[in-house]
């Protein structure tokens, strides 16, 4: 039995370098195809920006006026006025090797701005349907929370408390179409988010 054991020693070792060796190289050529795509991207040639999905706020979104009221709703929504002034695009999920090799290096300073816009405009939007949603102005909150997820926000906060309002407002079937919805974010998110809305229809 001892001679068994001792026979195999050697071999589990020659498996386990072979798969560490194996492992190290899967890392590497990893890496090198990275630098591969930095370093094309950084020689992209600017490009035009035509084909980004700009996204407007919604006139009833900034002209809303709910009945009852406080300081952080007036503020939420000068804010979402502000907003409306600026370029917004929603950039969830590409890199900035992504970006570059599709738009160009030049571009990149400009379309980082364009998503950082996008982070405050969902944020926020997610903020003024919770405040909404306190003020028992449920139907104005489902308003804002369908224009967030049909800009493809992974803001998980707000497919659920739209899940939760189409379930008191006696609309349910409506959760399928936000799965359906869910299923196109293009964010590490999306799986987490259609799960829990598929529990939330059981």
């Amino acid at each position: 039995m001892n001679f068994i054991i001792f026979a195999s020693f050697p071999i589990i070792c020659l498996l386990f370098s072979y798969a560490l060796h194996n492992a190290k190289r899967k890392e590497q050529d990893i890496d090198q195809k990275f630098w591969d795509r930095e370093q094309q991207a950084n020689f992209t040639r600017k490009k035009p920006l035509d084909n980004l999905n700009f996204i407007t706020i919604p006139e009833e979104l900034l002209t809303m006026q709910p009945d009852i009221t406080n300081e952080e709703l007036r503020s939420c929504i000068q804010d979402l006025n502000d907003l409306s002034s600026l370029q917004i695009v929603n950039l969830t999920g590409y890199t900035n090797t992504d970006l570059k090799l599709e738009y160009g290096t030049a571009n990149i300073t400009i379309l980082s701005e364009y998503d950082f816009h996008y982070t405050n405009l969902v944020t926020l939007l997610q903020k003024l349907a919770e405040l909404l949603h306190d003020s028992l102005e449920d139907e104005l909150a489902v308003k804002v929370l369908e224009f967030a997820v049909s800009t493809g926000t992974d803001v998980s906060k707000s497919y659920y408390l739209l899940a939760e309002l189409y379930q008191q407002m006696g609309t349910p079937e409506k959760i399928e179409h936000l799965i359906m919805q869910a299923q196109n974010i293009h964010s590490l998110m999306k799986d987490t988010i259609v799960e829990n809305l598929k529990a939330a229809c059981q």
